[in-house]
Order: structure tokens, then sequence, then C-alpha cells
């Protein structure tokens, strides 16, 4: 054991990463275990829309979401959506899909919603680029894009 406390006090800079590296692990663990979203892929997000009147919510800055977007989506910017919460109370049972780019701020919004209440709540893995690139799903463009894509080919 002393040689322990010895180990500890001498590599005090290792000991404090292993600490915060294990905190960081156990938090990640209860959040996967306590999590009341769903993570679902574009296609299964496709299957979700077509039964059922889900409201697709896009997570990304306005200037993305213009530049294409999933038809009929709404654009609430991850940082505003605390405020836009009274706006979605019709939505609370009701299937919610959220997107992003690349997934990682529509989980954050997932864990918004989730607190704030809302039974259904669905995020698309890998965002928006999973459903263009990946799943070559159908997108909604501005014209300007559409002439910007045809120039690159």
């Amino acid at each position: 054991m002393d040689r322990y406390i010895e180990f500890f006090l001498n590599h005090y800079l290792l000991t404090l990463a292993l600490l915060v590296v294990t905190y960081l692990l156990i938090q990640e663990l209860f959040d996967t275990a306590f999590k009341k979203f769903t993570h679902i892929t574009p296609q299964a997000a496709v299957a979700k829309m077509n039964q059922v009147n889900a409201v697709i919510i896009d997570v990304r800055e306005p200037l993305e979401f213009t530049q294409s977007h999933i038809e009929d989506a709404q654009n609430i910017p991850l940082g505003s959506l605390a405020e836009q919460l009274p706006k979605l109370e019709a939505s609370k049972t009701t299937p919610v899909v959220l997107v992003c780019q690349s997934g990682t701020r529509a989980a954050s919004a997932g864990k918004v919603l989730t607190k704030a209440g809302f039974e259904q709540v669905f995020v698309i893995t890998g965002g928006m680029q999973a459903w263009e690139n990946d799943y070559k799903l159908p997108i909604k463009t501005n014209g300007k894009n559409k002439a910007k894509t045809n120039l690159k080919k």
C-alpha cells in the first residue's frame, strides 16, 4: 500500500489524468444508460416520417440549413432551442426527429427535449452527412446551391 501512495505522490499528473478519465467514462456510462432519446438511421427516420406525422427539427445554424435540409424540417439552432421550447409544446407526444450536420448537436438537443418532457425523441445517426452522402436521400436546396453543385461536376 505504501508503494501505491508513493507512486501517486511522485506521479500526481498521471494520477489526476486517471481520475479525470475515470470520471468521464462513468459520466458517459450513466448518460447512455439513462438517455430517453433513440438514435435511428436515416432510413428508419424516413419510415418514421411516413408512418406518423413526425416533427423534423434541424438544429444546425441558419446558414447551414439554407444550403440543404430535409423537406418540411424546421430550423431551430441548438443555441436557441431552450428559448423555442414553448413553440414546440404541442409536439410533446408526437415523434420528434432531430438532425444536425453529423449527429453531435442533435444528441445534445435530444437531451434538452427529453428534459423538457418530450416523449418520443429520435436522433438521426450521422446527421445530414449520412442523409446526403451515405443514404442518398432527397434534400431541399436553394437555387444557388444547385448551380454550384452543377459547376463542380
